[in-house]
């Protein structure tokens, strides 16, 4: 697919930046590189990205975009982010053409992960 005009980059606040890539490196396997003490790229999360220090976060409820992993095992997956400190503060839900929770990582963003109906 071509790539002028699509997006290429996704920034993310985090308050906390250490557990912030603990969290993402444990849960999903995001590997990272450290620009200086206040930014943070990552990789290998179906798009490059980055985190940069702030005191603000991604909260759909301020109106942020929702970032939406998706997993073969929802359950798991689930189990997994509570595990490692994640707060599920959506628990699962049916939408149409699956199922998905939200949950916010160490530095308060919140995200979502979604399945098929009958990947759970």
């Amino acid at each position: 697919m071509p790539t002028h005009e699509k997006i290429n980059y996704l920034e993310l606040p985090a308050k906390h930046m250490q557990q912030t890539q603990l969290f993402f490196e444990q849960a999903f396997g995001w590997e990272f590189q450290p620009y200086g003490n206040e930014y943070m790229a990552f990789r290998y999360a179906g798009m490059a990205g980055g985190f940069y220090q702030s005191n603000l976060c991604a909260d759909t409820n301020n109106g942020s975009a929702l970032i939406i992993i998706y997993s073969d095992n929802l359950l798991a997956t689930q189990e997994k982010i509570k595990r490692l400190g994640g707060q599920i503060v959506r628990p699962i839900f049916s939408f149409p053409g699956g199922r998905r929770f939200h949950f916010t990582e160490p530095s308060g963003n919140e995200m979502a992960v979604w399945a098929h109906a009958q990947e759970l």
